[in-house]
């Protein structure tokens, strides 16, 4: 009796998990992409090209230059190269929790700081 239910337990358990999410990394470290955030009400959007190294980011007109430093190949960090003020030389820890064919989720926070907030980003064709 106690076999039977052990082994009906074992077998809940391996469907109840499932297949982890998917995290294709390496195919998002370089490339364009595209990421919408609701600011105040309005959707913004913000347009950046990464390479291994650095990563140039549109918005609203303005263009930005960041330099990366990769933790491994789903976590890395954003050095702005010219901030302006104090809050944009903090740098930025960026971590990628899922990808599809065209798209990771990710989640980032301000180094030091224990709140993060979640994002996708869209690969654009070149």
């Amino acid at each position: 009796m106690i076999r039977r239910l052990f082994s009906s337990l074992v077998i809940v358990f391996m469907f109840a998990c499932g297949q982890p999410p998917e995290r294709n990394c390496k195919d998002f470290k370089t490339g364009s992409f595209s990421f919408k955030a609701n600011i105040n009400g309005e959707e913004k959007e913000t347009v950046f090209r990464r390479t291994e190294k650095m990563e140039i980011d549109e918005f609203e007109g303005k263009i930005d230059s960041s330099s990366i430093r990769w933790i491994n190949d789903c976590e890395y960090i954003l050095k702005n190269l010219n901030p302006k003020n104090k809050a944009e030389e903090r740098p930025i820890h960026i971590k990628i929790l899922t990808t599809s064919d065209s798209s990771y989720t990710f989640e980032y926070n301000i180094v030091g700081e224990n709140k993060k907030f979640k994002g996708t980003a869209e690969k654009i064709e070149d």
